[in-house]
């Protein structure tokens, strides 16, 4: 087996975030749009524009020719612009790219961050303001679809009005997943409870779960993108810290700074002791877990969204694992803590930016794309097609053809999710019903179980912080502190005054204190933070 030896404990920032469409009119069943995937639009009449996009993608979706690219046609037909999409998966190269692409002067016009990096680019001036830009009058399908303005106020740093919130998903579909065929083979129950959940990672690292006579196999997966301490360990949730910050009586919890992560850190190094773990989960970027488990390499690891192990989803781990040879492949939600709680209800997440460099006419242009993103027109081209060709329509209800949308979707590398990066696949938002051929019986079990879990309280209100705050500084330092635990101290006993460093030294008291005044303004009641130990 592999060992830890190219682990490493210089940590990355992290950043992404999305970004999307707009439009004023939203095709009907009986609409020219059934021909073209798009209804006219004033836009081309207008000045033809250049634009430049930078978002998230799934690292399984490329851009085809462009003569098979139907959605790119349409958006520059439609908007009368040529639009150059500049796309990674989330994680430290996303942001490397492009923190790189702002140093050269070469700034998207419009692109998707992270948290942490959206607060440097505001800061940095990269950012433009969003005043009189993002409102509900330019924006109408953007904010009676997706976001509030109460949403947006609460969304704002630095006393400036540069970021918005991506449309997010309100389901937090996260559970853990694991190969039952694994389990049946080895005659072993679903685990229901932390330690049977280790007895199991036991089994299918060391008692050949695939039967091919190689020690080869890993009882679970986690990625860390050499960066940080995943949150897919469950030694989280079994020292009972559920989510990544939530209220608790009167009291602001922030999750990884808790004084409580001393356990965690604990019982962390005692899981990898076991050599139960893939030795490469730091290192594994995000979505690297996935495809070792795909690979048949690991038995059990968190995954979420809604159709993450559905029977054809060309980028979910079920149908990866059969193209990569693992025939038998069941993976199945599971969630020991499914009663007790799984995580904490979802706040607006990562914005959208456009760049201070960028024209007005582009701006405007690009705020045009987006709520027609964000509208019923192009949340049904950038999900599902074009009306006629990959769904018919009859009123409400929505049918998917199966063999068209592989042919000019699937097996075009899936291209269509990559414009699809401002809107969470919720056609309820529009009062559709969406009937495909593709969900089986089994996808819809799987929604019903992860539906079952119990999902606890938010703060709230999204979480900002107040300028001349570090909050990219003071998360680095806690990363650190978290990898030096686990690979270099011989246990967890310096955690208490580690923390007493980010608290102070790092600024961590001044920042949660900030969350607590922003949670008890949305909770109604006084809500403090402890940084004391």
């Amino acid at each position: 087996m592999r060992t830890f030896s190219k682990v490493t404990t210089v940590l990355l920032a992290s950043s992404l975030l999305l970004a999307a469409c707009s439009d004023a009119k939203e095709g009907a069943s009986s609409s020219p749009a059934g021909k073209t995937g798009v209804s006219s639009s004033p836009g081309a009449k207008k000045e033809k524009l250049d634009l430049k996009w930078t978002v998230i993608a799934d690292a399984s979706s490329q851009l085809p020719a462009a003569d098979k690219d139907f959605v790119k046609s349409a958006i520059e037909e439609k908007f009368n612009v040529t639009l150059k999409m500049t796309y990674l998966p989330l994680g430290q190269d996303y942001t490397n790219k492009l923190n790189t692409m702002i140093a050269s002067g070469d700034i998207p016009d419009l692109f998707y961050a992270e948290g942490v990096p959206s607060n440097n680019y505001i800061r940095d001036g990269v950012a433009r303001d969003l005043t009189g830009i993002v409102t509900p009058e330019k924006m109408p399908n953007y904010f009676k679809n997706w976001v509030t303005e109460a949403n947006l106020k609460s969304y704002q740093v630095q006393s400036a009005f540069k970021r918005a919130p991506v449309p997010y998903e309100t389901n937090y579909y996260r559970t853990f997943y694991i190969r039952k065929d694994w389990l049946d083979k080895l005659n072993l129950k679903m685990p229901t409870n932390y330690d049977e959940l280790v007895n199991v990672m036991k089994a299918f690292t060391f008692n050949d779960p695939d039967g091919n006579g190689k020690n080869d196999t890993y009882g679970f997966t986690a990625a860390g993108s050499g960066a940080s301490v995943s949150m897919d360990f469950p030694e989280f949730l079994q020292n009972g810290l559920v989510g990544d910050t939530y209220v608790d009586g009167d009291q602001f919890i922030d999750v990884r700074s808790d004084i409580r992560m001393q356990n965690v850190l604990t019982d962390i190094k005692k899981l990898l002791d076991l050599k139960v773990v893939d030795p490469d989960w730091f290192l594994n970027k995000y979505g690297q877990h996935f495809d070792k488990a795909a690979q048949g390499k690991a038995g059990i690891v968190i995954g979420q969204g809604r159709d993450l192990a559905f029977d054809n989803n060309p980028a979910g781990l079920q149908m990866k694992s059969k193209q990569a040879g693992q025939t038998t492949a069941d993976w199945e939600p599971f969630h020991p803590w499914e009663k007790t709680g799984t995580w904490v209800e979802t706040i607006p997440g990562n914005p959208f930016l456009i760049s201070s460099k960028t024209s007005d006419a582009k701006v405007q242009r690009s705020i045009e794309i987006l709520d027609w993103l964000a509208g019923e027109e192009g949340f049904l081209l950038t999900r599902y097609g074009k009306e006629g060709v990959h769904y018919k329509r009859n009123g409400k209800t929505i049918e998917v053809n199966q063999d068209a949308y592989k042919k000019d979707v699937i097996d075009n590398n899936n291209f269509i999710e990559i414009y699809g990066w401002f809107t969470p696949r919720k056609p309820e938002v529009f009062g559709l019903n969406v009937v495909d051929p593709k969900i089986t019986e089994r996808d819809k079990k799987i929604v019903e179980k992860i539906n079952s879990y119990k999902i606890l309280p938010s703060v709230g209100t999204a979480l900002t912080v107040k300028e001349g705050m570090d909050l990219g500084a003071m998360r680095k330092r806690m990363n650190e502190l978290h990898i030096q635990v686990v690979y270099k101290d011989k246990d967890a006993s310096n955690w208490p005054q580690y923390r007493q460093e980010i608290m102070t030294k790092f600024g961590g008291k001044a920042i949660f204190d900030n969350y607590a005044e922003l949670a008890t303004a949305a909770k109604g009641k006084t809500i403090k933070f402890k940084a004391e130990n």
